[in-house]
Parts: C-alpha cells; structure tokens; sequence
C-alpha cells in the first residue's frame, strides 16, 4: 500500500452557500424560538438562556448568532416592522385609515419593538469594541426597516414626502400610532374613553389626502 493511499482522507470542506443557509436557518430557529418565549412570559424579560433552552442551542452557541438580548430584541423588532410594511401596503384602497388601522391592530401585540427601545437609548460604556459593532449593525438593521415602514405608511396613507415639513407629517403619524398602540395594549385608550377607531379617523382628518 502507498504512503498516499495509508493517509485518511481529508474532511472535504462544506461549502460557502451550504454553511450560509446552515447559519440562516440556525438563526431563524433562535428568532422563532424567541418570539415564543416572548409571548409566553414577555419580551421584557426575556433572556439568552432561556430562549437557548426553547430552540434546543448550547446557551453558549447562541453567542455565535446573538451577542446579547439587545441585538436578539433589534433583530425581533426589525422583523415586526417588515411584517408591519407588508400590512399596510397590503391595507387597499382605503388610504390613511386603512394602513393606520393595520398597523395599529399589529403595533398592539408588537411588544418587542416597545421592549428594543432600551436597546436604542446607546451602546453600553462597557461593551467592548467588536461587541459594540455588532449592536450597531443591528441597529443599522433596525433602522432601514423603520425607514421601509415609514415609507410604506407614505405610500399607502397617500401622504406626501417631497418636503421636510410632509416628511415630519408622516414621522407625526407613525408616533401617533406607536402611542396608540401602547395605550391600547395597557387598556388605557380604553379607559379614557377613546376607541381606536375614532383616533384612526381623528389622524385621517388631519393627515390623509383622500
């Protein structure tokens, strides 16, 4: 036997594209797993270990994906506000008030994108310098899907975005409705004695062109 043939064989790389969907779907497990936990028991409270536990992952393999619950909260929230776009471009034809309410029924279960806000107060003074990067390319993320949502309302709300003063008209809308849908999450907007519908309709008097 040759001295070629007597070596093992070496281990043949996978390749690029095959580890890419690998890390894909890894990651969107971590992510659906998440969501659960957080609707489960809050996503205030969430931590790494126990989503770890819920998708089945090491606690130490999620470190691989998400650094901390910052970047974990980012990426959820970044995932709601592409499903809110997809709502209100999806609303039809009934301008401002359509795409206002879709958007309200979503923001009122979407208690990831309220929980990620700590996330956006700034990096911690703590947080060492690859640790720092990856929180601000997740809010690098986070904020091209806020601006494709602010787009969406725009576009499906008939509002005008070709000066600074419509661009803050849109960005007044899209607070109202993110101030809404915490009040109507606490049962506040309730008490009060407001329904959504009629706040919908007040921000379309004020807002819509139709």
């Amino acid at each position: 036997m040759s001295e070629a043939a007597s070596r093992p064989a070496k281990a043949t790389p996978r390749p690029r594209r095959a580890r890419d969907a690998s890390r894909a779907a890894s990651r969107s497990a971590i992510l659906a797993a998440a969501r659960r936990v957080a609707s489960r028991d809050g996503a205030r409270d969430l931590s790494l270990r126990g989503v770890a536990a819920e998708a089945g992952f090491a606690p130490a393999a999620l470190y691989g994906y998400f650094r901390n619950k910052d970047e974990l909260l980012l990426a959820l929230a970044a995932d709601d506000l592409t499903v809110l776009a997809r709502a209100m471009r999806d609303a039809g034809p009934a301008g401002l008030a359509g795409a206002g309410a879709a958007a309200l029924n979503l923001l009122k279960g979407a208690e990831t994108m309220a929980a990620a806000s700590a996330a956006l107060a700034g990096t911690p003074q703590e947080a060492g310098p690859k640790e720092a990067g990856k929180l601000a390319e997740a809010e690098r993320l986070f904020n091209g899907r806020l601006i494709a949502a602010l787009k969406a309302l725009s576009d499906a709300g008939g509002l005008p975005t070709g000066s600074r003063e419509s661009q803050c008209d849109v960005v007044l809308v899209a607070a109202s409705l993110a101030g809404l849908a915490l009040l109507a999450r606490s049962g506040r907007l309730g008490a009060l004695g407001f329904s959504p519908e009629e706040m919908i309709a007040r921000l379309d008097g004020r807002f819509g062109r139709g």
